[in-house]
């Protein structure tokens, strides 16, 4: 077991507890390891906006937590609790936007949308922490109220006491990315008016990158002509990532469309995995989650290495404080 202990060793038993979870195995290794109404747009005040959702790191507690085995609302809740406690991330009064993958119309089990009682338990657990609102919402691809419908993420939500925004033209506002290669576009009013920020993107293969994972959904907050962003994909995530600062990430991999992505659609593509990995450090759990599932390293995913060099975390995800939880 020495081996483990070396950043090599430590980061091969990570990569074989993500891709053996699902089945037996995997459980068995790692009990071992253990807003709905906006204002008009305002330019002048839009230009300025940089939103920074974070809250301050904490040595003493982990950076990514590997929740392994439960239904995704008890591993919301477990990843939390890891983490430090939904109060580190969430104060009273508190308005709160938790951002899905609500992308496509398509329901829970073709795995091209985050698992809507995921998505549920965040905004009871929000809730529960004192938050003034919680807003549920995403620039969708299909048309929006049939995603929320059909992915069951819309009807959570509501359950749960969250409001779900809509994706409507007067609730744009046009702002200033300051990226290296976006600059100024349409963003959707309440990713810039929150709080908090969650982001909770699901586990999926992408044609293009390989994988969608946590930095490209933000994608989601953005209107106008997004096939502009595909131009230039891994430099204009990279901006992206730097322009909202999520206070938590969790990537949901209940279910991991592992080809065809990322509308996907066919079952056979699906493969059930019940993980939740979450943390504070975005990129490193992009490099975890696209790694162990696809094989995709900083080379073939550089917005790995382009985040990483600009410091928005590390892809070298075996160095960052991790915590294992089997249910």
């Amino acid at each position: 077991m020495a081996s483990e202990e070396t950043p090599a060793g430590r980061r091969e038993m990570l990569l074989s507890l993500l891709r053996l979870t699902g089945l037996g195995a995997g459980t068995a290794a790692l009990a071992v390891w253990l807003r709905s109404q906006s204002h008009p747009p305002q330019e002048a005040a839009a230009s300025a906006a940089r939103p920074n959702f974070t809250v301050p790191a904490d040595p003493q507690l982990p950076e990514m937590a590997v929740i392994q085995g439960g239904e995704p609302g008890e591993m919301a809740r477990r990843a939390v609790q890891e983490l430090g406690g939904i109060r580190r991330f969430i104060a009273r009064g508190d308005v709160v936007v938790i951002k899905p993958n609500v992308s496509w119309d398509r329901i829970p089990e073709q795995a091209a949308t985050t698992n809507p009682a995921l998505v549920g338990e965040l905004c009871r657990l929000c809730l529960e922490a004192g938050a003034k609102r919680v807003i549920v919402t995403d620039v969708t691809i299909n048309e929006a109220q049939r995603c929320f419908a059909r992915s069951g993420i819309g009807a959570a939500a509501r359950a749960a006491g969250a409001e779900i925004v809509l994706p409507a033209p007067q609730l744009f506002r046009e702002v200033d990315l300051r990226g290296q290669t976006l600059t100024r576009w349409p963003v959707l009013e309440p990713f810039l008016n929150a709080d908090k920020m969650i982001n909770v993107p699901v586990a999926k293969h992408h044609s293009l990158t390989g994988a969608s994972l946590g930095m490209k959904s933000w994608i989601g907050i953005l209107g106008g002509s997004r096939d502009r962003v595909h131009q230039r994909i891994h430099e204009s995530l990279v901006d992206l990532a730097d322009f909202m600062r999520p206070t938590l990430t969790l990537i949901d991999a209940y279910r991991v469309l592992l080809r065809n992505g990322p509308g996907g659609g066919n079952l056979a593509d699906v493969a059930v995995k019940k993980t939740l990995v979450a943390g504070t450090d975005p990129v490193a759990l992009d490099a975890y989650v696209g790694q162990a599932y696809w094989n995709l390293d900083p080379h073939t995913l550089p917005y790995l290495k382009l985040a990483s060099d600009r410091r928005l975390g590390t892809f070298r995800f075996e160095t960052v404080r991790t915590r294992f939880a089997t249910l």
